[in-house]
């Protein structure tokens, strides 16, 4: 009987406020499953997709965990270590077009997943940049800002794209992160698009920066005050914010309840605050929740926790 592992990738929290493209940490959950085993047939098969209500492709090359997989599968052939093929099942245990990294999770199981059928022939970087290729698929650019996190837990910056380096942060063990997911969606596609159709002036880029600065000096030495000071986003955050229905009144509620910073998660329609203890986390999540009720008519779940420094692990 040939082996089957699962793999567990957890869902993230990408930009942080400030840190477009380059900031990113995992959660404690959620996150997405692949089983995968190795085949005789060349390439990949995804053979089941569930928790996706029909929507994900199972055509390798349009899915985001079956493009990961074969990108693995090219960069261990060309280490030598070539196997005919892998097969997949997907199981997704979070929601689609949620701000929350669903197509980060799936690239970096599929990638890590099929790194381990096959004996781990990549290092990290390459898991890294095949796990990219799937996001490419999905948002039309290989980032790694969801799938850095995903696959190494914790904390993460991407310093340069060319040539390609992330460096892990350290993570304070005190941090608490409360995650808003209200039911609505948000198109990745569409929120980059309005991005990249905004001209920005430096004196609007200069706060940006100082606060990226000032939030990788506030986990190094563990402030949490500076840490909620620095989420503060005048670049992206006010272009996204009308796609998410109540967002104003939401951010508002995370204040009042007492949050340390507060921002949108990734492209939207998520929404994260920072705490410094569970009990914090807990009300500043439930405020939330309260407030897209109120001003939005839109019911949500509540994610709480501290950052998941494992990322893709075995299960």
């Amino acid at each position: 009987m040939k082996r089957r592992l699962r793999i567990f990738a957890p869902a993230t929290v990408a930009n942080l406020g400030p840190g477009f493209d380059v900031l990113g940490l995992a959660l404690a959950s959620p996150g997405d499953v692949v089983e995968a085993e190795l085949s005789d047939h060349p390439g990949v098969e995804i053979v089941e997709i569930t928790g996706d209500n029909g929507l994900l492709s199972r055509d390798p090359q349009r899915n985001v965990a079956g493009r990961s997989a074969l990108d693995v599968l090219r960069r261990a052939a060309a280490k030598g270590a070539a196997a005919a093929g892998v097969r997949l099942w997907l199981h997704k245990q979070m929601p689609l077009a949620s701000g929350l990294g669903s197509s980060g999770a799936s690239s970096a199981a599929g990638a890590v997943a099929t790194n381990e059928l096959l004996g781990r022939p990549l290092n990290q970087r390459d898991v890294l940049l095949s796990a990219m290729e799937g996001e490419n698929a999905a948002s039309g650019s290989p980032h790694a800002d969801n799938v850095a996190p995903s696959v190494m837990g914790g904390i993460v910056l991407v310093r340069s794209y060319t040539p390609f380096e992330v460096v892990p942060l350290p993570v304070p063990s005190n941090l608490h992160v409360s995650v808003v997911h209200p039911h609505c969606k948000v198109s990745t596609l569409e929120a980059r698009r309005l991005v990249k159709a905004r001209a920005y002036s430096i004196d609007e880029i200069v706060p940006n920066l100082g606060n990226v600065g000032a939030l990788v000096a506030a986990l190094a030495s563990g402030d949490l005050a500076l840490l909620g000071r620095s989420i503060q986003d005048g670049l992206v955050e006010p272009v996204r914010a009308p796609l998410i229905p109540g967002f104003a009144a939401v951010k508002q509620a995370a204040f009042d309840a007492g949050a340390l910073g507060c921002s949108i998660a990734g492209s939207g329609p998520s929404v994260f605050a920072f705490a410094s203890d569970d009990t914090a986390a807990q009300k500043i999540g439930q405020a939330m929740r309260s407030a897209f009720r109120s001003a939005a008519g839109l019911d949500s779940d509540l994610y709480v926790g501290t950052v998941n420094t494992e990322g893709a692990r075995p299960l």
